[in-house]
């Protein structure tokens, strides 16, 4: 299964201006561009504010990015169900024998074109680690891991570096974690020092 976000090259390219005006209007730099490949986890951090959705979707719109993201299956019962799967939501129905690691590891797998993102921290309150699981779906289904970014400090958000996971997870995170490491939540006391461990 494919999805693509716009009925059309004008709907996309009208919320490509509308969103990039709106972030600039806002004070934002958006970064990009997006990586020249069709599948890839992208890491959307950090999560400090429920301000980070709103950040992250006008930079999807403003570079035209095909995005994906798992929630909840709860999240899509009506009256907003259809409008979360539009923004890209994919229900993830927990009590399943496969767990969301290997539900996204299918779906990716499936696409022929697929950017899945997924903020690690998990919530939007402190912590100290991340949840690893976006390592492992992008390991398994043999994609790369694009760094997604929310600056509030420098007020940029978009396209940090690509890695590939190479199955050495200290190794891998190491790098991750120094490309975050002067990247600013929202609330920077929630922020703190994201130290990732391995599953």
């Amino acid at each position: 299964m494919s999805r693509t976000v716009f009925d059309s090259r004008t709907i996309a390219t009208a919320m490509q201006y509308i969103s990039i005006s709106i972030l600039r209007l806002l004070g934002w730099e958006l970064v990009g561009p997006l990586p020249a490949i069709k599948k890839y986890v992208l890491i959307a951090a950090p999560h400090t504010s429920n301000w980070d959705f709103l950040v992250l979707l006008l930079a999807a719109f403003g570079l035209r990015a095909r995005a994906f993201w798992m929630g909840k299956d709860t999240l899509f019962r009506r009256p907003h169900g259809a409008i979360f799967r539009w923004l890209g939501g994919i229900p993830v129905d927990r009590s399943s024998t496969h767990n969301a690691v290997d539900q996204s590891v299918i779906f990716i797998r499936e696409q022929d074109e697929v950017l899945l993102a997924i903020a690690p921290e998990g919530t939007r309150k402190k912590v100290t680690t991340w949840k690893t699981g976006f390592y492992y779906i992008a390991h398994q289904a043999g994609v790369p891991i694009v760094c997604g970014f929310i600056d509030y400090g420098r007020k940029r958000t978009g396209i940090g570096p690509l890695l590939l996971p190479t199955g050495d997870i200290e190794a891998d995170m190491k790098i991750i974690r120094e490309f975050y490491s002067d990247i600013q939540g929202k609330h920077h006391d929630q922020t703190g020092s994201i130290e990732v461990v391995a599953k």
